[in-house]
């Protein structure tokens, strides 16, 4: 079989992962071309054709590309390895309009034969308005795959059918189990901090910097909170220095950027735990990858995530959906206007309309018996929230009562029988040996089943624009 593989780029990061996962597990049974807007920074495994046209809008260059040209380069890479063309050109994250030109790039391509597999793992739909694509139409009548169940059901109920429509589940590579060079147990060697917790994340804003802050002060045994990655754009790093001003001031025991510092697989052995507190994800594996080294995860659970989770027999009942807190410890005025603002701002990006009775509605729900889930709240709100927390032991009491989990978190009772049972669950169901099967089903049915079918946007639209989840961290602009 002849697969072509497409991306915005190649450089480091989550799609780019996933990609090379898929050529190490179809490489031997395939022969593989990857065409990119943007070439890797380091060596890759298979043949690259660079595409300029492909790369992020106005990136790589600022020459505007023709649609119909840019898909006649692509055929004529796709034949210059292969005489007869590829079975299949699997496509990454084709509903972002981070290149404002794709959909037009993909439809040339699908009115000129080429058979296309389409596969999601972000939408733009999902808190990302600018990068939604206003205009154009997403492509139909060809094959889709998404990467969670809750993605799956989502584009059942807006055009999609089941034979058109695929799930493929990432693979876990399981961390080596060898031992560190220094104690597991007492922390990083020649550091004064001796005793953390470990959040292994890049800190942007929707990874909810301020809930992991908010949880260290709830830490059983005093432990310090070490977050591994700063981030790399602007918002996200206007955001991480504000924490990071945040918590000098306050004298908090936070370390940023200890992966940095600090080699990762030693930090993730040295852990006492590790925590999550991400108010959204693709795939999740912030749930999963922490069990392959033997170590417990604490924290938020993400419900619709989880839910494939669970059904491959991880449990992950310990941690939590809410966080919630005392709305009277914030001006709930401000809260309302600067939520309602956010909401009829992103209404109007997205050229959806919204009535004011929904939107009283869902602030009533957010806001119910006067708490609200500490992730749907802006960095502004959320430093509040902690600094009432740090003058009054009795505020720390009052959030233990509306939330049990603060009083043990980390101290999770049979912990190794858990870690026993979600290691051996991760490493059965996410290995590379399933992920080939399924590649290759998915494969199987692109090439022998054509089907008939339509992405409805707006009804998209509206599974995501959910007022009773609506987070200022996730849709609302940053504000100090």
């Amino acid at each position: 079989m002849k697969i072509a593989f497409a991306h915005y780029h190649l450089k480091t990061g989550g799609v780019t992962t996933v990609l090379k996962q898929q050529i190490e597990a179809v490489k031997n049974d395939c022969e593989i071309l990857v065409l990119t807007g943007e070439l890797p920074d380091s060596p890759f495994p298979a043949d690259i054709k660079h595409i300029p046209g492909l790369a992020y809008y106005g990136r790589s260059s600022q020459k505007t590309f023709n649609p119909k040209k840019v898909a006649e380069l692509i055929i004529k890479a796709i034949h210059s390895k292969w005489e007869q063309g590829c079975d299949i050109l699997h496509i990454h994250n084709p509903l972002l309009a981070k290149n404002k030109i794709f959909l037009k790039i993909l439809h040339e391509l699908q009115k000129r034969g080429i058979r296309l597999f389409l596969q999601i793992h972000d939408f733009a739909e999902d808190g990302r308005p600018l990068s939604y694509f206003d205009e154009d139409e997403y492509v139909s009548d060809c094959h889709y795959g998404v990467i969670n169940s809750r993605d799956y059901d989502m584009l059942l109920k807006v055009g999609l059918k089941k034979k058109g429509l695929h799930k493929i589940f990432n693979t876990i590579k399981p961390f080596e189990l060898t031992p560190p060079p220094f104690p597991s147990r007492g922390g990083i060697r020649g550091d004064v901090t001796t005793n953390f917790v470990l959040y292994p994340i890049r800190a942007i804003r929707r990874k909810n910097i301020g809930e992991a802050i908010l949880l260290s002060l709830f830490f059983k045994n005093h432990e310090a909170l070490f977050i591994t990655q700063p981030p790399n754009s602007q918002i996200d790093i206007i955001s991480h220095n504000g924490w990071k001003d945040f918590v000098k001031e306050n004298r908090l025991n936070i370390m940023f950027e200890a992966g940095l510092k600090y080699d990762f697989k030693q930090l993730v052995f040295s852990a006492k735990f590790l925590i999550t507190t991400s108010i959204t994800e693709g795939f999740g594996f912030s749930f999963l990858e922490p069990w392959t080294a033997k170590k417990i995860l604490c924290g938020r659970k993400l419900p619709d995530i989880c839910y494939d989770f669970k059904q491959n027999g991880i449990n992950l009942d310990h941690l939590y959906t809410k966080l919630l807190v005392p709305v009277k410890w914030i001006n709930k005025k401000d809260l309302y206007e600067k939520w309602m603002a956010s909401v009829l701002k992103t209404c109007s990006l997205f050229n959806y309309k919204i009535d004011n009775k929904n939107i009283e509605t869902g602030f009533s729900a957010i806001t119910k018996n006067n708490n609200i889930d500490f992730g749907l709240l802006d960095e502004a709100f959320q430093k509040q929230i902690i600094s009432c927390v740090l003058s009054d032991k009795k505020n720390a009491n009052r959030l233990r009562s509306l939330n049990p989990y603060l009083s043990y978190i980390g101290a999770i009772k049979n912990q190794e029988d858990l870690i026993q049972n979600n290691m051996k669950a991760v490493l059965s169901n996410y290995n590379n040996t399933i992920y080939k099967k399924k590649l290759f089903e998915i494969y199987s049915n692109v090439c022998k089943n054509s089907v008939i079918q339509r992405i409805d946007k707006k009804i998209l639209l509206s599974e995501f624009l959910n007022l009773q989840k609506f987070s200022l961290l996730k849709w609302g602009n940053y504000v100090q």
